[in-house]
């Protein structure tokens, strides 16, 4: 009788496990967006201080040029603990003239998400391949020059 319902329980708690691991998150990061304050800001209209007063503080503003600002909203869904996958993103560019004045305003979608696979947890680079011991005993038996590094008195 204990052992059935040890098993009982036992069975209870691992399909309450398996469900926890089944749930999937879904998650919003940055910016709220609202078409219609977005489609309010106006080309030649606007300006630094109207665009921030419409659409608030942006996400980043560019990093060679702080003429151009960037409002960024982000949708995840991750399953159990998996990496987070991008299920929307949008961002929004408005960029300024010289005079602080909008002189375009572009919303892109996920599309522009660039994938990038590391290659065997490796950096590929261009040169010589050195195993282990010669790494270790390369500098056995070389004569130091005047000059260089290492010598000592001169």
């Amino acid at each position: 009788m204990k052992s059935a319902v040890f098993n009982g329980v036992a069975a209870c708690v691992g399909a309450v496990m398996l469900a926890g691991c089944g749930l999937s998150v879904r998650e919003h990061r940055g910016y709220v967006i609202d078409e219609q304050l977005t489609s309010a800001v106006q080309v030649g209209v606007d300006n630094k201080q109207s665009v921030e007063k419409t659409l608030g503080e942006p996400s980043f503003t560019g990093t060679f040029d702080q003429n151009d600002w960037y409002y960024v909203a982000r949708d995840t869904r991750a399953f159990a603990f998996r990496n987070p996958r991008v299920t929307d993103q949008t961002v929004i560019h408005v960029r300024f003239d010289p005079t602080g004045n909008v002189a375009s305003v572009e919303q892109t979608d996920e599309s522009l998400i660039a994938a990038i696979n590391p290659s065997n947890d490796k950096t590929p680079t261009l040169g010589r391949s050195h195993g282990f011991f010669q790494e270790l005993f390369n500098n056995i038996g070389t004569i130091r020059q005047p000059g260089l590094p290492g010598r000592q008195g001169q």
